[in-house]
Formats: structure tokens, C-alpha cells, sequence
């Protein structure tokens, strides 16, 4: 007979999408006080590969990655996704969002996203939220996965993921 395993903790992070008008000081201000320290943030990344968001946040849309110091057990980012969603309704200006906040976790072999979106291969893991493994890494790389975003097939974070992989280690080993 099998034993379960405890599975490791993870490395909470966020990738936020905003534009011109939001202030980044009081919205990070928010996100520490949801999730606790930041220990990384990224640059601003024009998001320009789509126009998905436009049509409701507008344009001139920037992309930051952000994560956090405490680790965190895989399975409470469905409160997470769930936190973020009120966040995002917190933020928005007259109903409509100001920013859009993917979370995921980073753990030694992927990067997952919660979603609210039902799609072939993501998985349920409860109260309607959706695993979603957007990268793997291998031989020292994060390889997107070929049905996830138009900026992660791009590539333009993979230095910055790689710097959020090798944290998310040392907090393993302290």
C-alpha cells in the first residue's frame, strides 16, 4: 500500500497586471498585507503580446512579478486565488477592474497559476478554482507550456523567474 507524502511547501508569487493609473506604492501595500514580506519584485514589462485586458483595464499595461517570503502548503492557493479576487474588486474604480492579479506558486519543477477558468487541461482543486501548470523547468530553464499566456511563451520573465526559483531554494534549505 502507498503513504501519502506531504508535499513541500511552495513559493508564493504574483504576476500583476496594471496600468497607467494605479498607484504601485499602495498597491503593493495591499498585496504585503495579504500575503506577508515581498522578498522579489520584478520590473515593469510592457504587456503588449495581447490585447485580451484592454477592453476593460485599457492600455499602456504593464506586467511585474512579485513574490513572497513565506512559504506556503500547495493547496491554500485556492484562498489565495480567492483573496486576490477580492483584492481585485477592492481596487477596481467604479466596478471595473484597475488591475488583474494571476496568482501562482513556483515549486522545484513548475510554476502553477490558479484560475477561475475551466480549460482542458487545468485541474479542479475546489470552490471553483483551477490549477493551471503554465512552465516547467528543465535542464535549467523554465519551458512554457505550448497552451499558456502570449508573454509566458514569450519568454519575457525568465530571468526573473529563475531568480524567484533560486529563493524559493534557500528558503528551502533554511
Amino acid at each position: 500500500m502507498a503513504t501519502p507524502t506531504p508535499a513541500d511547501p511552495v513559493k508564493l508569487f504574483v504576476a500583476v497586471l496594471f496600468g497607467p493609473g494605479v498607484d504601485w506604492t499602495q498597491l503593493r501595500e495591499s498585496l504585503v498585507r495579504q500575503w506577508g514580506s515581498v522578498d522579489f519584485e520584478g520590473g515593469d514589462h510592457p504587456f503588449d503580446v495581447t490585447r485580451y485586458y484592454e477592453p476593460e483595464m485599457g492600455g499602456d499595461l504593464k506586467r511585474r512579478m512579485v513574490s513572497f517570503r513565506r512559504l506556503i502548503p500547495p493547496e491554500s492557493i485556492v484562498s489565495a486565488k480567492l483573496s486576490a479576487n477580492a483584492l481585485e474588486d477592492e481596487l477596481a474604480v467604479d466596478g471595473v477592474r484597475s488591475v488583474n492579479l494571476d496568482v501562482g506558486y513556483f515549486d522545484l519543477h513548475k510554476i502553477v497559476l490558479a484560475s477561475c477558468k475551466f480549460d482542458g487541461p487545468k485541474v479542479c482543486l475546489g470552490e471553483g478554482i483551477y490549477a493551471d501548470v503554465v512552465c516547467r523547468y528543465s535542464e535549467g530553464e523554465f519551458v512554457p507550456s505550448a497552451r499558456t499566456f502570449p508573454d509566458l511563451q514569450a519568454r519575457l520573465y525568465d530571468i526573473e523567474f529563475l531568480e524567484i526559483r533560486r529563493l524559493y531554494k534557500q528558503s528551502l534549505r533554511d
